[in-house]
């Protein structure tokens, strides 16, 4: 179960909804070892596309590495959206899920309306896992 506050699910969805027509990406940190969020990093998308593709911006994650392993932090969810599909991963976005270790979070934003959806991908096997947002 991935378990979000509501500023954190706010801003990913902010940020899904202000690129749209294309996928906006990034990722959720918090404290190395935890298991938990606690911190919004908008990502760079290298190749903006409408599609089911997206591709964290290299220079965007060497800098944000270097910077976690500064404060003891560690991703905990890597998230994007897909503006004209389902929340749920591409045969592409399964490929591309190397790190067994984050929560995969998706957001919709077909049609106007916004669907989040969560998962764990492990050697190409695809599990959603509940979502449970925290209110303040």
């Amino acid at each position: 179960m991935l378990e979000l506050g509501r500023d954190l699910l706010d801003e990913v969805l902010a940020h899904a909804r202000g690129q749209y027509p294309n996928e906006g990406c990034g990722v959720l940190v918090g404290p190395e070892g935890f298991g938990r969020a606690e911190r919004f990093v908008a990502l760079r998308n290298a190749a903006p596309s409408p599609s089911s593709s997206y591709e964290l911006d290299p220079m965007d994650q060497l800098e944000l590495y270097r910077g976690l392993e500064s404060r003891g932090e560690e991703v905990v969810v890597i998230y994007h959206s897909h503006p004209h599909t389902e929340a749920y991963p591409s045969a592409t976005d399964v490929f591309l899920a190397a790190d067994p270790d984050p929560h995969y979070l998706l957001v919709s934003t077909r049609d106007g309306r916004e669907e989040v959806r969560s998962f764990v991908i492990r050697g190409g096997v695809v599990g959603e896992e509940q979502l449970r947002v925290l209110e303040p």
